[in-house]
Formats: structure tokens, C-alpha cells, sequence
């Protein structure tokens, strides 16, 4: 399944801060609410998307709680349609641990330096990068418009690196910052500050 040709012009939010963000644990597909900074995070993204929301972009979110209160935040009274193809990857086992746990475990053979996009997707019964790929294409496909989508870090960074281009040994390496916007047009990525 390849990504199609042209996309429309497409902002990515990653939700804020969740307790399990702060603690390095894996979260997945499992729930964790959104810190203090989390909230503040989701506030600066309020105002970033403000002006965008204006142009009337079609706008989507992970059914998943920590995107949903990033939404209800950043969105405010914008109508916004759930999709399940945005949540999180899922990470088999391993969803719950830490992140340092899973890494100290010898039997998992991992260097220290290991990205989480590669980590979560080596985890047992976990969903895999083909999978993953597919579901974030199968949602591209029936784009029809500029969307806004709020959802999460991981899938964000395979988001954004297929429609960059980018071969899957980058796509971990991508920025995966909180209370920003990650903006994506023609195959390029601005990142929109306070």
C-alpha cells in the first residue's frame, strides 16, 4: 500500500505531556492523563492552530483519552471527527513497562541508544512497522482536504516521515516534541513555535 501522490496540506499535533511520558513508561495503546505541563502544552497548541482552524480544515483525533483532552483543549469548539487508525502503535507486552526496564532486559538484546519508534515496534505481540505503515495510509487515502489530526508521537513520526519520504531508519529519528505543530505540505515539514 503506498502513500498516495498528492496529500493535501495536513497539521500534526502530538498530545501533551501524560504522567507515563514523564515516567518513560511505554504507553501504547494503555491510558495515562495528561500532566500540568501536558495541559499547558495543549493551551500553546490552542493558539497556534487557531488561525488554521479558521480556513475550515477537516480535523481528526485518536480515540485514545490523552488525544482526546489534547483535542478538547487545542480544538476548543471545532467539530472534529475520532478515528481509530490514529491511535497509538501498539506495543505488545511491553505497554505499561518501562521504557529502561525493557532496554536493561538482556534478553531483548537492545543497545541503549535505541529509539522508541524501533523499540515499540519490537515488542512481542506487539503491532509491527507494516502494520503500523498501513493504517496510517488507509487514513491518508480518504483524505479529501487540509486536516488537522491530533494524535501521537510514534505514529506522528511514521506520519510524517512517509510524507516526507523518508526510509524507515529516519522516521525514529524525527523530533517528537509536545505543544507544537508539526505542519506538512509538498513533502516538506515546518514545525510551528510560540
Amino acid at each position: 500500500m503506498s502513500v498516495p501522490d498528492e496529500l493535501p496540506k495536513l497539521w500534526f499535533l502530538r498530545h501533551g505531556e501524560t504522567h507515563w511520558n514523564a515516567q518513560k513508561r511505554i504507553q501504547g495503546q494503555l491510558e495515562s492523563q495528561l500532566t500540568d505541563k501536558g495541559v499547558r502544552q495543549a493551551h500553546v497548541q490552542a493558539r497556534l492552530i487557531r488561525p488554521v482552524l479558521r480556513q475550515g480544515p477537516a480535523c481528526f483525533v485518536s480515540p485514545l483519552g490523552r488525544a482526546q483532552e489534547t483535542a478538547r483543549i487545542a480544538l476548543g469548539d471545532t467539530r472534529y471527527q475520532t478515528d481509530p487508525r490514529l491511535a497509538e502503535a501498539h506495543a505488545g507486552r511491553w505497554q505499561g513497562l518501562l521504557r529502561a526496564d525493557v532496554i536493561a532486559d538482556a534478553r531483548n538484546g537492545f543497545d541503549q541508544d535505541i529509539n522508541a519508534l524501533e523499540l515499540f515496534l519490537a515488542a512481542p505481540e506487539g503491532e509491527g512497522f507494516a502494520d503500523l505503515r498501513a493504517r496510517i495510509v488507509d487514513f491518508l487515502k480518504g483524505l479529501s482536504g487540509p486536516s488537522v489530526i491530533v494524535g501521537h508521537g510514534l505514529w506522528g513520526q511514521v506520519l510524517r516521515g512517509l510524507v516526507r519520504g523518508l526510509p524507515r531508519a529516519e522516521m525514529g529519528t524525527l523530533p517528537n516534541e509536545q505543544g507544537c505543530i508539526y505542519a506538512l505540505e509538498r513533502g516538506r515539514e515546518t514545525v510551528l513555535r510560540e
